[in-house]
C-alpha cells in the first residue's frame, strides 16, 4: 500500500472534510461535529496551512491531520504551543498504520517550522508510542475536566516544557 503525505490545498477541503466525518461517525467520545471544526480552524489565525496535511491512497484521500496554533497561561505568561486535532482516517483504513504516518509527518514539519510542543486530548494508549507524557507531568492542564492521561504533551525541542505550567487556551472554534 503506498501511502502519499502531503499538505492539504484548498482543492482537498470538501473531501477532507468527507474523511472527517466519516471517520468519526462510530465514535462514542464525540460530538460528530469534528469536521466543521476543520472548516472553522482553517478560517482563524491559529491555522498553520503546512501542518494541515492528507493521506492518500492511489490519489484518493483517505486521512487528514490537522495541527493549530494554542496558548498555554500561567498568569501573565503564555507559551505558544500546538494543538493536535483531528487525526482523521477513514474506517475502512483505519489500523493500517496511515494515522501513524500522518502523525509523525505532522510532528517533524512541526518541528522543523520552530514550533517546541504539541498538546493532545486523545487515546493514553495511543499517544505515548510518539512519545506523549500526560500534560501534568509539567503541570500544565487542561481549560476543562477531563481524564489526566487522556490530556498529553509532547516536547518537539529537548526541555521545551520545563518552565512551562499553566492551562492550555484552544482558540475559540474549538468551543463555537
Amino acid at each position: 500500500m503506498n501511502i502519499i503525505i502531503r499538505q492539504e490545498t484548498e482543492k482537498d477541503y470538501e473531501i477532507s472534510e468527507t474523511v472527517v466525518e466519516k471517520a468519526f461517525k462510530n465514535e462514542v467520545h464525540s460530538d460528530h461535529k469534528e469536521q466543521f471544526l476543520v472548516a472553522k480552524l482553517r478560517k482563524s489565525n491559529v491555522f498553520v496551512p503546512e501542518l494541515s496535511l492528507v493521506a492518500e491512497i492511489n490519489e484518493e484521500i483517505v486521512g487528514h491531520i490537522m495541527f493549530t496554533k494554542l496558548l498555554i497561561k500561567d498568569g501573565e505568561m503564555e507559551y505558544e504551543s500546538l494543538a493536535l486535532a483531528p487525526v482523521s482516517i477513514l474506517p475502512e483504513y483505519q489500523n493500517k498504520g496511515i494515522g501513524s504516518k500522518l502523525i509523525l509527518q505532522g510532528l517533524k514539519i512541526s518541528k522543523e517550522m520552530g514550533f517546541e510542543s504539541v498538546i493532545v486530548l486523545g487515546h493514553d494508549k495511543y499517544y505515548p508510542r510518539f512519545g506523549f507524557s500526560p500534560a501534568s507531568k509539567w503541570g500544565i492542564k487542561a481549560p476543562f475536566d477531563v481524564p489526566k492521561e487522556s490530556f498529553l504533551a509532547l516536547e518537539l525541542e529537548d526541555g521545551s516544557l520545563e518552565r512551562v505550567t499553566g492551562t492550555v487556551v484552544y482558540s475559540k472554534e474549538f468551543f463555537e
